[in-house]
């Protein structure tokens, strides 16, 4: 008994020793050898040390046969089973599954009345249960081995569609840049101006995550009620192109066309007279729609009044519709502003002034904030009287887009 088991330690040892380097197939052939050198009992004496099954065992002895017969199976190096062996599928036990997995996915995505995943969250938990109840043996694990076979992963919205394209959207886009081109060869100054999503004010959430003590958040209100006496803070940007500076009045009152044109004025008298000192022109360019939209008039009617202030003209030209997001001032200024408070709640509009200011990037972008608390009036209308006084020359080339706005001639 002793010699049996100082041989069965033998065979352990030798098995531990090389068991990482080999193969399912190259361990169960190492294991059946050792069966058939120890002899009488070798299977039982093999199951033991090495916790193989005795009839993978006898398997491998068998194939250890076979190979020294010449009739063993020519299998390939990377195989360790023969064709055909092994456990077989859940789909191959089951050919109706992947068709009526891939059935209830597309149902969902074309909208399929009948489909039971058609008003509940395309997660695999409601898909193993929909499955489940069709008849089906199946698990989240295999859930998303199928759903990986089909080639369906995670996926997020993603803002693309933009409604109906203009025809000469792409002109208009090379009509803006070589106007940018120009101007900015010729030394004078180009602003991208716009709106920031207006911001609740007060202890209300934020996105985003921030560094603080490990199970000490900072509390903020459940609901995202307005304060009524909290205003909301109304940021509206001027951002300078080929300075990578920025100026941002935080309103308390309406987004108006002449809350916009205040805006660039307090721009030009704290930053850009100082920066272009012999200016004789400003380029502006903007979205389409908005306080500083192409068909609102008193956006217009303000300029003009900045343009007699300045004394020299001003050109606008506006991105075409539904193409906001490619305006400079969104991916150079506002998206850097939205990731340095996020996760801080925007309490007080003094908090957001300073948040604000304190935006900066590795290429240096500088931004300087203040608050605005004029009182804008909200649907202020212009007559055409009023109108016709703007000395407003459009360009030949989609001139409701791109016009120039010219100082008011002296009588």
């Amino acid at each position: 008994m002793q010699e049996r088991a100082a041989r069965e330690a033998e065979i352990r040892d030798r098995y531990v020793n090389l068991k990482s380097s080999l193969t399912e197939r190259a361990r169960r052939l190492f294991v059946a050898n050792e069966a058939i050198a120890f002899g009488y009992g070798g299977i039982v004496a093999a199951a033991r040390a090495t916790g193989m099954a005795p009839s993978v065992i006898g398997k491998g002895i068998a194939e250890v046969r076979a190979i020294e017969d010449g009739t063993a199976p020519n299998l390939a190096v990377t195989r360790s089973r023969r064709p055909g062996g092994g456990r077989k599928k859940t789909t191959e036990k089951d050919p109706t599954l992947l068709p009526d997995l891939r059935a209830l996915i597309e149902s969902t995505t074309r909208g399929d009345p009948e489909s039971p995943l058609l008003w509940t969250a395309r997660s695999q938990r409601n898909i193993v249960a929909a499955l489940r109840k069709q008849g089906h043996q199946t698990s989240k694990n295999m859930v998303a081995r199928l759903l990986k076979q089909l080639g369906y992963s995670l996926q997020a919205n993603r803002k693309r569609l933009e409604g109906a394209q203009h025809p000469d959207r792409n002109a208009q886009f090379e009509h803006i840049n070589e106007m940018i081109r120009r101007q900015l060869e010729a030394k004078e100054p180009v602003i991208s101006v716009d709106t920031k999503k207006k911001e609740l004010v007060g202890p209300y959430k934020n996105g985003g995550r921030e560094l603080r003590a490990k199970g000490d958040p900072e509390d903020v209100n459940v609901h995202d009620f307005i304060d009524p006496e909290q205003r909301k803070a109304a940021p509206y940007g001027v951002y300078d192109l080929a300075e990578n500076e920025a100026w941002v009045s935080v309103g308390l009152s309406h987004d108006t066309g002449e809350f916009a044109v205040q805006t660039i004025r307090t721009w030009w008298k704290e930053m850009g007279a100082a920066r272009y000192p012999d200016a004789s022109s400003l380029m502006i360019t903007a979205d389409g729609g908005g306080s500083n939209g192409y068909r609102l008039r008193l956006w217009k009617l303000e300029l003009q009044g900045l343009v007699d202030e300045l004394g020299f003209s001003i050109t606008v030209c506006h991105l075409p519709p539904g193409t906001s997001k490619w305006n400079k001032i969104e991916h150079r200024l506002f998206s850097f502003i939205t990731k340095n408070w996020r996760g801080k709640p925007l309490v007080t509009h003094q908090v957001i002034v300073s948040l604000i200011a304190a935006t900066t990037t590795k290429t240096g972008l500088t931004v300087r904030a203040r608050i605005d608390d004029r009182a804008y009036a909200k649907g202020r209308r212009v007559s055409d009287k009023q109108l016709a006084l703007v000395n407003l020359e459009p360009d030949a080339f989609h001139g409701e887009w791109n016009y120039t706005v010219h100082p008011t001639p002296t009588s």
